[in-house]
């Protein structure tokens, strides 16, 4: 629920909403909650991007970039293996991931907003992993021919998961903000 003041205007509700998402997601990384242990390659599939998804939706793209910054500037911080001690690779995929997610929202919510809530979900989290990915090929921290299997075993169960937890704690979230009963979807 993207409040009607500017995206890029910073207002109370907006720098409070960072703040505990934000949070939210260093919280998963330093406990290591925020990482699921996956066979290949990578080593760990992924849920601290869905904060920033959340934000993104829920406030727009420069809520959604603010915790994506925080995701990926806890990422770095707390990198156990180079390819995320490589700030590029750290942190610029992460700032994108509440902004494209926020776009999409904002661009399909009219039509159908459980379907916005979905798409977006999806289009953060592939933000992520590609960006991700794609970064780790380029700097050749993993080999193009491991993307692949890579993909299927982190992107699809984080899509997943994205599109479960986001779409109940936005659609709670409105039912709070509406009084309870149904969420205006």
């Amino acid at each position: 629920m993207e409040t009607t003041a500017s995206p890029t205007a910073l207002n109370t509700r907006r720098i409070v909403i960072s703040g505990v998402l934000g949070a939210i997601a260093i919280l998963l990384g330093w406990t290591r909650i925020g990482y699921i242990p996956v066979p290949n390659l990578s080593a760990n599939a992924t849920i601290m991007h869905i904060p920033a998804i959340i934000g993104g939706v829920m406030e727009g793209w420069l809520v959604g970039a603010i915790i994506g910054g925080l995701f990926g500037l806890s990422s770095f911080a707390l990198a156990t293996v180079p390819l995320f001690k490589n700030p590029i690779v750290a942190i610029l995929p992460r700032l994108l991931i509440g902004v494209t997610a926020a776009l999409t929202y904002k661009a399909l919510k009219q039509n159908n907003e459980w379907l916005a809530l979905v798409v977006a979900a999806i289009v953060g989290t592939l933000t992520n992993t590609i960006l991700v990915l794609g970064l780790a090929g380029i700097f050749n921290y993993i080999p193009w021919v491991a993307m692949p299997p890579i993909l299927l075993t982190n992107a699809l169960p984080e899509v997943i998961i994205a599109i479960i937890l986001v779409v109940a704690v936005v659609t709670a979230w409105k039912r709070i903000e509406t009084g309870g009963g149904e969420a205006k979807m």
